[in-house]
């Protein structure tokens, strides 16, 4: 093939795939620009949204990936290159990275719930997966908690997502229960009396609702009476082991025998 062939040819080509080229490289460029706008303004829908901070990269960069990836196949078929096949590739391969990585994807899917529909918030006390403790991070990944005893957990948020929790600090207010007894032969209406003095001296539990005393059961050895008070949800802790110690004092000054477990043995002759 001489020269004037090769050039022959050449000018054949560019003039047959030059404007598919010159569009392709055209809408390359504005679709860029259109993504980032979009883009842009989906950011601005998250903020909008109050949607949480930690969450808005990934959902941007996600939309911003498929986006991308549609306008580069749209553009490679523009110039002449069959996608079908390609595609079906990338099909494949995308299904064998996600059985591949179910269980970090299961995660990932669950911190996005987490972050969006937000049942708790770092700082509240809960209750997932078998252990308990104050929220300190909600990564996309995991939950971390911090225990009473100052250890880490670190809890997949798949398992968190998926099934039961208990958010302890999400309303104001927490009812505490107590159970104490006293024993046969003691003033029942005395000992009520004394509780709910006990109650009304203690300025940090709650007026309304009102505390709810009664006597609960005839046990084996005792009688037992239930109360019920409701207290912020910060107090909690320290009303209920407070009361546990006023009461076991007070039933002393009173004459009120708290009963305890024992054996009378009879030895016949």
């Amino acid at each position: 093939m001489n020269t004037e062939q090769i050039i022959s040819e050449s000018i054949e080509k560019l003039i047959a795939y030059g404007p598919k080229l010159v569009g392709a490289i055209l809408v390359l460029v504005l679709g860029n620009w259109i993504i980032r706008l979009l883009v842009r303004g989906f950011g601005r829908m998250l903020e909008k949204g109050n949607t949480d901070v930690s969450l808005r990269p990934f959902l941007k960069g996600i939309i911003k990936t498929l986006l991308q990836a549609m306008l580069v196949i749209s553009v490679l078929g523009m110039i002449g290159i069959e996608m079908t096949s390609f595609i079906a590739i990338l099909g494949a391969a995308g299904l064998a990275v996600g059985m591949a990585l179910s269980g970090t994807l299961q995660n990932f899917a669950g911190g996005v719930m987490l972050l969006i529909f937000k049942p708790f918030k770092v700082g509240d006390f809960i209750d997932a997966q078998g252990y308990s403790g104050t929220v300190k991070e909600i990564q996309i990944f995991n939950t971390v908690l911090k225990t009473g005893d100052n250890k880490i957990i670190i809890i997949p948020n798949g398992g968190i997502s998926t099934s039961s929790m208990t958010n302890y600090s999400r309303e104001a207010t927490r009812r505490v229960d107590w159970k104490f007894g006293i024993g046969y032969g003691d003033d029942a209406n005395k000992a009520m009396a004394v509780l709910r003095r006990l109650c009304d001296e203690d300025e940090r539990i709650l007026k309304d609702p009102e505390v709810f005393i009664a006597l609960a059961e005839l046990g084996d050895s005792s009688v037992n009476f239930v109360v019920r008070a409701w207290v912020n949800s910060g107090d909690y802790w320290g009303v209920f082991f407070d009361m546990n110690k006023r009461v076991y004092e007070v039933f002393a000054q009173e004459g009120l025998n708290i009963p305890y477990p024992q054996m009378d043995v009879h030895v016949h002759q």
